[in-house]
């Protein structure tokens, strides 16, 4: 085991100064980590254990697993199984921890309920923290929301960046991909496709209604595909992207036998006063 000081910033954030002597924060091997025996959960899906040990592999382990010592030595885990086990299959020794010399959850709760509402964490830390709530502590999605001082849907949202694929994650994590991108593909069933959309706004410096505006007309391509008077010149599509962009509001363009319509939403006359002003530029 490797007592650590100053590892990362989003988890050393969620763990409370001025630790007890009977609590403490580690890098610990996996091997000296064993799972809780009265843990009720016994089957993990293994797909998504897959998919989390994917996302440890581009961006680590976003959130401490929690244990405490085993008189007989190693230790037992009290919360993170899901990530202790997911961290194996993504070929990591180690894994951040908590140590605890009891299993007061009541306390780590507290502990991490604090933290988050005052710590400058990553979206997917953030995302993750929520998860750990949930997950470890038993907490529903509005018990969390009250807890922090979010809305309901802000937390649902921000769990959703952790379900995309791991190339986005890493491009989230990294700063090339703001987190409302990353929202705006959350929603898309198709990862190859947003794995796609994703490279794109990267290298061509998409705007978040741009990435948006590209969700959109997928989907809208996909409900009406038979449909063939509801295909659209590329051109089209790339100049409707880019009013949007200008506009900073939702345009639509229609096109049919060489001619066609523009529209463009507003949602207030101060709003069409400005984008009366943007046209006039």
């Amino acid at each position: 085991m490797t007592v650590k000081r100053g590892l990362g910033r989003g988890l050393e954030s969620l763990i409370p100064v001025g630790l007890s002597d009977d609590a403490g924060f580690a890098h610990i091997e996996l091997g000296q980590i064993r799972p809780n025996p009265h843990q009720p959960r016994s089957s993990f899906d293994e797909e998504a254990l897959e998919g989390l040990a994917d996302s440890i592999r581009s961006v680590g382990v976003l959130q401490p697993v929690v244990v405490r010592p085993d008189p007989e030595g190693g230790y037992f885990l009290v919360a993170g199984e899901r990530r202790w086990r997911a961290a194996r299959r993504a070929g990591l020794t180690q894994i951040p921890a908590v140590i605890r010399s009891g299993e007061d959850a009541a306390w780590l709760t507290e502990a991490l309920v604090e933290n988050l509402q005052r710590s400058d964490l990553t979206p997917l830390e953030e995302a993750a923290a929520f998860r750990q709530l949930l997950e470890d502590f038993g907490l529903t999605h509005d018990e969390v929301a009250l807890r922090v001082g979010k809305s309901r849907a802000t937390v649902t949202n921000s769990m959703r960046l952790l379900g995309l694929p791991a190339s986005i994650q890493a491009r989230l994590e990294s700063g090339e991909l703001s987190a409302g991108h990353a929202r705006a593909l959350a929603g898309v069933d198709d990862r190859a496709f947003a794995e796609h959309v994703a490279r794109r706004a990267v290298a061509e410096g998409w705007s978040v209604r741009q990435v948006e505006e590209a969700v959109r007309l997928r989907k809208g391509e996909s409900t009406h595909r038979p449909r063939a008077r509801e295909v659209r010149p590329a051109e089209i599509i790339e100049l409707e992207m880019r009013l949007a962009d200008r506009l900073d509001s939702r345009v639509k363009v229609e096109f049919k036998s060489g001619r066609g319509a523009v529209h463009i939403d507003y949602r207030s006359l101060e709003d069409l006063e400005r984008l009366y002003r943007r046209l006039m530029t």
